[in-house]
């Protein structure tokens, strides 16, 4: 491996780099930096996130802008806030030595008068997120009509955002002859899409496959009971003492719950989602990075641009709805050259998707079990005694030793050792003495890829039709949480979910057939009339009435003939398909004398 001083690095930058403490290049930084120092192209480059790519591109950038010049010379576009304020202190601490470089962040949430001043002041270099840079565009607080280098970080997470518009805008802002970096950990479509439309003849570096995840994290997942998830979560975070981690959930809600039964279940945790302020937000991170919380719950829109190196978990309460979603939350652990675990919680109708991940990721998953609580009690145990071995001795204590020899004058060495530890070991014995084995076995799988399951008829099951499917923004698993939502249901109790055009399939076990039928009786969503009715074709596909009274049949008749007409019983117009979406377990709570301060 080339060291730093080979890839043509100046003087100013090895010193910093002498300072910052780096060693070697990462591979990313060893094949991107001498093509951008020595040329002037467009530049693809895809490698996972906590790489090394701000260097990568960072060096080449700082080395070619003329720092003498207060002209905006180059760009760095970033998906969110905190990774936009990562980056500008990156480079600005890569570029300590360079007298007179100014670095601005630009980015939501803070006076855009102040970041304006800062760029007049003359910035070489904007470091920006996508909403915020166009908007001061529009009101001519800066100008990147003469920017020499464009980069954007991250790209694949931009455009998951719904930033093609804002950059395609930002962009037709800039010279034609300007080069343009992209770094994205993956290479999805869209982002095939702004290569090919604002790139010329890029030249493309890969460090490792497309979409593949880091050789640094290991994937394990782990079968259990909808119902039990929360419970599953509980027990691995204590099977893990040490556990420094970042927990994923699917949406706002279920990030705010979970976090809030971690917080009081004893739990060193906090929330981290999109409906929390932006002083919420950094307070959370900032306690964070300080290993003040231990398990961060977050959505993955919010965890974009979480960039702390010492993260050894990542736990995926929820698959998210995208698989290629899930390299980005792999990729927040086993950073900077460390090994971290990436661990799954799933339920049966779930293991398909542990397959398609692997096919994505080109990484065997290892199916582990759920430790049972004795074994949970022996590592905290264990735990406890490693701490105090390696503990140092305050000799401020040596005043108090008369007191304390004279209370266990009459107490051996093993009985001393004995109560001391059951202080911390009783409390976790208490707790799961009686416990039971979460596991559940892999004894079937029969849905696919897109959540069809084909397990045939059921005799204790009933099968429903719902007037709602994809053109009102719903795949099965979006209707999956919506009908668990509305129906206070585990997810493991809807099944065989089936979404159509413009209807859908699902069924539950018998005994929910009254719960779910009287629900949705005269149902209305967003002043639209929800209908569920029994379909007698078990396997899906027919629209055969319900077994309710006749008269029943009759008014849901005709309550569909009127939606269909564009009206409903109120005389209402129906509404689009884009304004009915989806929205977004706890169980055994830890009792208070099991609570415990963490870390």
């Amino acid at each position: 491996m080339n060291t730093f001083q080979d890839l043509g690095l100046n003087q100013d930058l090895l010193n910093a780099i002498t300072d910052l403490g780096f060693t070697k290049p990462s591979e990313v930084q060893e094949k991107a930096i001498p093509i951008l120092l020595n040329t002037e192209t467009d530049l693809v480059a895809l490698a996972q996130t906590g790489t090394g790519k701000t260097a990568a591109f960072g060096f080449p950038m700082l080395q070619k802008i003329n720092i003498d010049s207060r002209t905006t010379q180059g760009l760095i576009l970033s998906p969110t806030r905190e990774l936009c304020l990562q980056i500008a202190n990156e480079m600005k601490l890569y570029g300590k030595h360079c007298k007179g470089l100014n670095v601005v962040a630009v980015y939501g949430g803070s006076s855009i008068s102040e970041q304006a001043r800062e760029v007049k002041k003359g910035a070489q270099i904007i470091v920006a997120t996508p909403g915020r840079i166009k908007d001061m565009i529009s009101r001519r607080l800066v100008d990147i009509s003469k920017i020499e280098y464009a980069v954007l970080d991250e790209a694949d997470e931009m455009l998951n955002m719904g930033f093609y518009e804002d950059i395609t805008a930002i962009l037709s802002n800039t010279p034609i002859d300007k080069c343009t970096w992209l770094f994205s950990a993956t290479m999805p479509k869209e982002v095939s899409v702004i290569a090919k439309k604002f790139m010329d003849n890029p030249q493309e570096i890969t460090v490792g496959n497309k979409n593949e995840s880091t050789n640094n994290v290991s994937h394990e997942y782990y079968l259990v009971n909808a119902r039990d998830r929360y419970n599953a979560l509980k027990r691995l975070a204590d099977a893990n003492p040490d556990i420094f981690s970042v927990v994923f959930c699917r949406t706002k809600r279920d990030t705010q719950k979970v976090a809030e039964q971690l917080i009081e279940d004893g739990y060193n945790a906090g929330a981290l989602h999109g409906d929390l302020s932006q002083n919420q937000r950094d307070l959370v991170m900032n306690a964070f990075r300080k290993n003040q919380i231990q398990m961060l719950v977050a959505t993955d829109v919010a965890a974009r641009g979480i960039d702390v190196d010492d993260i050894t978990h990542v736990i995926n309460y929820q698959l998210p709805d995208e698989i290629e979603t899930y390299t980005h939350r792999s990729g927040r652990t086993g950073r900077a050259g460390k090994k971290g675990v990436s661990m799954v919680i799933v339920s049966k109708s779930e293991v398909r998707k542990i397959k398609s991940i692997e096919r994505i990721i080109k990484k065997q998953f290892d199916k582990k079990d759920i430790p049972d609580g004795m074994y949970i009690c022996e590592v905290q145990l264990m735990s406890l005694a490693n701490k105090i071995h390696n503990t140092e001795i305050n000799h401020e204590i040596d005043k108090h030793l008369t007191s304390i020899n004279n209370l266990f004058e009459n107490t051996t060495k093993d009985e001393l050792i004995k109560k001391f530890f059951s202080v911390e070991f009783s409390r976790f014995y208490n707790y799961y003495q009686k416990s039971k084995n979460l596991n559940v076995t892999e004894n079937f799988d029969d849905r696919d890829d897109s959540g069809r399951d084909y397990r045939g008829g059921q005799s204790n099951s009933t099968r429903y039709f719902i007037n709602v499917g994809n053109k009102d923004g719903y795949d099965w698993m979006k209707l999956k949480d919506f009908l668990r939502e509305q129906l206070g249901l585990d997810r493991d109790a809807i099944f065989k979910v089936e979404t159509k055009d413009s209807f859908s399939f699902f069924n539950t076990e018998n005994e929910l057939k009254d719960k779910v039928l009287s629900h949705f009786t005269d149902f209305q969503h967003d002043g639209r009339y929800v209908n569920v009715e029994i379909s007698e074709n078990r396997g899906g596909g027919g629209r055969k009435r319900n077994d309710r009274n006749r008269s029943g049949r009759k008014e849901a008749s005709g309550k569909r003939k009127e939606r269909r007409s564009g009206t409903n019983s109120h005389n209402k117009p129906r509404r689009s398909g884009s304004e009915f979406k989806s929205k977004g377990s706890h169980s055994g709570s830890r009792p208070a004398v099991a609570r415990r301060s963490r870390r």
